[in-house]
């Protein structure tokens, strides 16, 4: 349970809390867990290394609020005004009651644009549609992040942890991705304009390093390294594939399967690219 006097500080205003905080220094915790803090104006506040675990931060507005190597496990964020917030080191990993599943999801709307997230531990969180444009999640842990659809345009990666995220069209335009650790990533419909691929570690740490410089290959590069059969899949594909193109209407269909098991019997490999669009007469 959160310290009552310290929540009713923190409810006097950010300048008496501020004023506070500078005043006893010797109190490096500040204790709000589970406090109720939905609507709070605490724009700009000094909230570092305070326990905010399971904290009701809903439609909070905390911009520009120092909440560096504050402990956020579990506290709900949605909605919350999180612009040019500073979370360096901050933990923001685990549960929250609306998400019992062991995924903190954290945003549905909150904006974390410009926000300092510098080594950060946001392992496992939900990002999904998140705003992260311009942010800061150098050296962030991200291992496990959900990051479908975030806006990260010109958000700076450099050296994050993002081994088994998930980056389903999201957009890293002009983002600085150097050095990231990218083992097991899933990257599909990524936009990469402008974004800066260097050095990208798709090995595991116990592995030697090998590195490359383009997101979307990686797995790919990673795989023909360590599985002979993908080599060999490819050496089949290249001499064995044949790619059946046009319009098929429901009644060339059977026709198609016929030919498909055919070739099948020949020991080729049948690929279908269906074209949209009418049929010709």
């Amino acid at each position: 349970m959160a310290n009552d006097e310290h929540v009713a500080l923190l409810k006097k205003g950010v300048e008496a809390w501020n004023t506070w905080r500078a005043e006893n220094p010797d109190i490096r915790h500040p204790d709000l867990w589970g406090a109720d803090l939905r609507e709070a104006n605490l724009r700009a506040a000094n909230l570092s290394r305070a326990y905010l675990n399971w904290a009701r931060l809903l439609k909070a507005d905390l911009r520009a609020a120092n909440l560096s190597w504050a402990y956020l496990h579990g506290a709900i964020l949605s909605g919350a005004r999180l612009y040019d917030a500073d979370f360096s080191g901050a933990e923001l990993i685990q549960v929250s009651e609306a998400n019992p599943n062991g995924r903190a999801r954290i945003y549905d709307g909150a904006d974390l644009s410009e926000a300092n997230l510098i080594g950060a531990i946001l392992s496992g969180a939900d990002f999904s549609g998140a705003n992260l444009h311009g942010a800061d999640l150098s050296w962030a842990e991200l291992s496990g992040a959900d990051l479908r659809e975030a806006n990260l345009r010109a958000a700076n990666l450099i050296e994050a942890d993002l081994e088994r995220a998930t980056l389903v069209d999201t957009d890293l335009t002009g983002a600085d991705l150097t050095g990231c650790r990218i083992y097991g990533i899933s990257a599909w419909g990524l936009k990469l304009e402008g974004t800066k691929q260097q050095n990208l570690v798709i090995t595991r740490e116990f592995e030697p390093e090998i590195t490359v410089d383009n997101i979307e290959v990686a797995q790919f590069i990673y795989l023909l390294r360590h599985n002979e059969k993908i080599r060999d899949v490819i050496d089949t594909i290249g001499k064995k594939g044949v790619l059946l193109l046009g319009r098929f209407t429901e009644g060339r269909m059977v026709v198609l399967e016929r030919l498909r098991e055919k070739l099948r019997d020949l020991g080729f490999v049948p690929m279908r690219l269906h074209r949209d669009g009418p049929v010709a007469g």
